[in-house]
């Protein structure tokens, strides 16, 4: 039930913040802006969520998971609605900026969350299903640049906003925490989590979460800059309408991801029966196919090509999104999986924000994406590399 209500969650966080990629002419037009201006409409809302990502981890490894989940959806839901009533750049900047605080809080909560119900053999699929629900509302993303195309820009963010407040009261009853454990150890074991530094401590003299932490980063930038700028890519390289253009670039691409979530989470799952690290080495495998993907997506010039490599590299890269935190219990103490994993999101978010501002600076200086792409593929490699050299010594035994 868990999962299955955070889906809905996941589903609305991704759709709120990505539907804006799929509208870049109807939002240009209305608010006359450059192509750095419009890339940074979402790097500014990746700094601001990956910044303040390790503080709202540690926020849900010290309070109640369930309330700070549900804190967090309604405050983004009211700032998806406010963005509709933005009418020039500095307003549009300034929602993007709250969306990236009110958002934060979210994903290391709801990880946190789902590895506190599910342990062992089951951990990896029920992140996957998590992550399922977030490709969803990824891939309906085609749906803003639909809406703007045809009615006006600001429609999708009106109705979000209000479903994501009513989901928002009605998770207030039906979400919950795992009731705590009361034991000796626990009582001794609770004192640490009162301090965030403690947490940081504990977190970075460990190698693998620093290998971690910087292959998730190098991801980052491949993730976002290919999401952020994938609409334009087809668009353009292959003279669509903006409609069409978000649609293969979503509407094919997430449904990708979405299957090779329940792939990398049940081979996952069933190979670290045999192998304790199973976890790390199905992404490392789905990197390694991905990227070649990338390469030769970036210069084909067949449509049908270029959206099957990117259809598989969807696939694949969803490997590493449904372990990462598996990967993570493997490391880290429980008392410290959402500040943990925090940090690796302010490492995926700053540099995919970087990222993504550095394409649209590229963009104005007339670089093709397709050469921007080809350098992903290459960064994929590199943190692949990383992953293999972390080498947990033995899985934290469940606190």
């Amino acid at each position: 039930m868990v999962v299955g209500l955070l889906s809905v969650v996941g589903c609305l966080n991704y759709l709120d913040r990505i539907m804006i990629t799929t509208m870049r002419e109807s939002i240009i037009t209305a608010i006359p802006m450059t192509e750095a201006q419009f890339g940074l409409l979402t790097s500014v809302f990746l700094w601001v969520y990956g910044l303040l990502s390790p503080i709202a981890g540690y926020l849900a490894d010290r309070f109640n998971r369930s309330r700070v989940i549900i804190a967090s959806l309604f405050l983004w839901s009211i700032v998806t609605w406010m963005t509709a009533y933005s009418t020039t750049f500095e307003v549009l900047l300034t929602t993007r900026i709250l969306m990236g605080v009110s958002e934060a809080c979210y994903i290391p909560a709801a990880l946190a969350l789902i590895v506190d119900y599910h342990r062992k053999d089951t951990r990896s699929l029920a992140v996957g299903f998590h992550m399922v629900g977030i490709m969803v509302g990824s891939g309906l993303g085609f749906i803003g640049g639909w809406v703007a195309e045809h009615h006006h820009w600001n429609t999708p963010f009106i109705y979000l906003g209000l479903i994501g407040i009513a989901y928002a009261i009605l998770l207030v009853f039906t979400l919950h925490d795992v009731p705590p454990v009361k034991s000796s150890a626990t009582s001794q074991e609770s004192k640490p989590e009162l301090s965030f530094f403690i947490a940081l401590k504990d977190l970075f003299k460990l190698r693998s979460y620093n290998l971690m932490l910087i292959a998730w980063g190098l991801l980052g930038i491949v993730a976002w800059l290919v999401v952020g700028w994938l609409p334009t890519y087809f668009q353009e390289h292959f003279k669509l309408s903006q409609a069409m253009a978000g649609f293969y670039a979503t509407g094919y691409f997430y449904p990708a991801a979405l299957v090779g979530l329940l792939i990398g989470g049940y081979w996952a799952d069933q190979w670290s029966k045999t192998n304790p690290k199973a976890r790390i080495f199905v992404p490392v495998i789905g990197i390694c196919i991905g990227a070649p993907c990338v390469f030769a997506a970036s210069g084909t010039a067949y449509l049908t090509l270029a959206v099957v490599c990117f259809v598989i590299f969807a696939l694949t890269k969803a490997f590493i999104d449904t372990n990462m935190m598996p990967i993570l219990c493997l490391i880290a103490k429980p008392r410290h999986r959402a500040t943990g994993y925090g940090i690796l999101n302010l490492a995926a978010c700053i540099i995919g924000g970087v990222g993504i501002y550095a394409g649209g600076l590229l963009r104005d200086a007339h670089v093709h994406l397709g050469k921007v792409y080809r350098v992903a593929a290459l960064i994929m490699l590199v943190s692949a590399v990383l992953l293999v050299l972390a080498k947990p010594k033995s899985i934290i035994e469940e606190e």
